[in-house]
């Protein structure tokens, strides 16, 4: 017989551990910095948009998403740690035909880091670019997202990368390959 412990599981900051159907607001451990919670950004007026951080400067609206495990367990629909998963807010996009499902973008020319945007993977980076997950820090109940789909593909070799930001035009935008920030999740 086998047990299940809890520290198998993705928690939410009452603890819990997270469920896929429902919804979850994702903020930064520290925000004293002028940033807020996750939220879509327009990079630069067109499409497709960005995943970033509010700018409690000049707020905007926190959107929630919801974790959909690659591989579930059985019956169980909570997130596991170091699982592969898609991450979806749950807003409707300004942009035609665009899903609100985080996308790992190509390298910026001019940061040298890869984007995080939203849409269905177009099979630039062989169709894995949609799956996401969250590992656990050296203090617990604080994570950081990665982008490393071994689960998806146990044979492929990635660039792996945990999810950062920067500061573009006054806009925090989500990126990989810089410094990780580890981030909370909070039930709706």
């Amino acid at each position: 017989m086998t047990t299940t412990s809890i520290a198998q599981f993705v928690l939410d900051t009452n603890r819990e551990p997270i469920e896929g159907d429902e919804e979850y607001f994702i903020r930064p451990v520290i925000t004293n910095n002028g940033v807020g919670r996750f939220t879509l950004v327009n990079r630069n007026g067109s499409c497709p948009l960005h995943l970033g951080l509010e700018n409690t400067h000049f707020p905007q609206h926190s959107l929630s998403v919801k974790f959909i495990p690659f591989a579930p367990h059985h019956d169980d629909d909570d997130v596991r740690l170091n699982r592969d998963l898609r991450v979806i807010f749950q807003a409707s996009s300004s942009c035609v035909k665009s899903s609100t499902e985080w996308r790992l973008d190509e390298k910026d020319i001019r940061s040298g880091r890869r984007l995080i945007t939203t849409g269905r993977d177009d099979g630039t980076i062989g169709s894995y670019g949609n799956f996401f997950r969250i590992v656990e820090t050296q203090i617990a109940g604080r994570y950081n997202i990665q982008w490393c789909p071994t689960e998806v593909c146990p044979n492929c070799r990635f660039e792996c990368g945990t999810v950062g930001f920067l500061l573009e035009n006054e806009k925090f935008l989500l990126a990989l390959d810089g410094s990780a920030l580890p981030v909370v999740f909070e039930k709706e």
